[in-house]
């Protein structure tokens, strides 16, 4: 394993988290992630379902979930199923958990081959009151692919058409979205890593170099301290491309005079990083650049503040996109009577800030989350405010990671530089040899 868990002590405490948002006589039950297959006999790599990885720690395909608090048994109250191994696996795959492996990993006392499931199921859920099923609940989700979780669903309630069924999402996602402290120590390595990627594409960098070769000096640094990779696909977009909100590409030239935006994080331990800075190809920000650089930069810094514990994240949004209409309105990007008197449902910043400002973030880059709940002490949130000008082949967005505390923020990136000026210095330090 590249890298190190979560304490057993940590998957009890999410496993309880989850219990306690249960009705009396509830079951439920969460499925891994299919291993998806490219073409011929190729298969990409495996990336565990988030929901089981909060819950178990087991990041392992044809593992099962299933948890009963109310059943007469104490030994059914928690079973875990993970996949039998054997000599050709072994020889072919490599190594697979072991019954006693997978309990000190994830807490739960009665582990089982995944090959005992469907007995245990039919034992059980004639005992059971309702069915606690799990489902992609995420807003920006639209999947045409069916997942295990989705296929075992259809099973189960063809076979117990009569029970009733209650959705786990809404409790996961209240859950997951308040961070415990091992969660946080988690991305912090993420983070931390990140923030090493970031300090060698600041010595690389120079007219010239092609996007894709930045992306590499970002992947080799991720590599070598230990993460799988890329938290989601990174965005290193040069000039123009930098106004295109997901370019991923990566494949044209950083000119001289231009200034690159780069989005990225590297993934540690499932949980994710998600860092944005923008550098200018030479070296050092010309006037007009700067100007906008550090506006973006007073918009994160003013916005980071607004995240605090009770506060709504409509109610947020609406705060940060007033202090954008300033900054554009100094930029001469916007006129002041024009802002007065626009449309409140359409407001006129969004033709140069059309995103949002925060999202959840945790073991998925665009995690879960309540957003018609007040936010919380112990949930992580980005902070990415960002303006576009395309006439001027000018983006630049900003962003860091933050962990809101009782009293305000705790900045995950802080360490990592962010105003114009030690950026610049950074760059000019020390150079690598492209």
């Amino acid at each position: 394993m590249r890298y190190t868990p979560l304490s057993a002590a940590t998957y009890r405490e999410h496993r309880a988290r989850f219990r306690s948002g249960m009705e009396k006589g509830g079951l439920a039950l969460f499925h891994s992630n299919d291993i998806m297959p490219t073409s011929a006999d190729g298969t990409m790599p495996f990336k565990q379902a988030t929901d089981i990885m909060y819950l178990t720690g087991i990041d392992q395909e044809e593992s099962v979930l299933l948890l009963f608090p109310d059943t007469m048994d104490p030994k059914d109250r928690e079973i875990l199923f993970v996949r039998e191994t054997n000599e050709h696996i072994a020889i072919w795959e490599g190594h697979k958990f072991s019954k006693e492996e997978a309990t000190e990993l994830s807490g739960i006392a009665n582990v089982q081959w995944t090959s005992a499931y469907e007995a245990t199921l039919k034992r059980l859920v004639p005992q059971c009151e309702s069915l606690y099923l799990n489902s992609n609940e995420h807003l920006r989700q639209g999947n045409e692919v069916e997942t295990r979780t989705e296929r075992m669903n259809k099973s189960v309630r063809a076979q117990f058409p009569l029970h009733n069924v209650k959705r786990s999402a809404p409790i996961l996602h209240r859950i997951r979205s308040v961070k415990t402290a091992e969660e946080v120590a988690q991305m912090r390595k993420a983070v931390a890593i990140t923030g090493k990627a970031f300090e060698r594409v600041c010595s690389f960098l120079k007219p010239g170099v092609m996007e894709y070769a930045v992306e590499a000096e970002i992947t080799h640094e991720f590599l070598r301290n230990g993460s799988r990779g890329h938290a989601y696909t990174p965005i290193i977009a040069s000039g123009y491309s930098a106004c295109v909100l997901h370019y991923i590409d990566n494949d044209k030239p950083c000119k001289d005079g231009d200034v690159i935006l780069m989005d990225f994080g590297c993934e540690y331990g499932g949980y994710a990083s998600d860092l944005t800075r923008c550098l200018p190809v030479s070296g050092k920000f010309t006037k007009r650049q700067r100007e906008v650089y550090n506006a973006v930069l007073n918009v994160k810094n003013e916005a980071t503040k607004l995240l605090r514990p009770g506060t709504m994240l409509a109610e947020y949004h609406k705060e940060v996109g007033k202090l954008m209409e300033s900054e554009l309105i100094g930029l001469g990007l916007l006129d002041k009577t024009d802002v007065k008197n626009q449309n409140p449902d359409a407001p006129l910043y969004k033709k140069y800030f059309m995103h949002g400002t925060s999202h959840f973030i945790g073991l998925d880059v665009h995690d879960v989350g309540l957003w018609n709940e007040p936010i919380r002490e112990g949930m992580c949130f980005t902070v990415e405010p960002g303006i576009y000008i395309r006439e001027e082949s000018l983006g630049i967005r900003l962003e860091n990671d933050i962990v809101v505390t009782k009293d305000g923020q705790d900045d995950l990136f802080k360490d990592i530089p962010v105003e114009a000026e030690a950026v610049e210095e950074l760059m000019n330090s020390k150079k690598l040899v492209a």
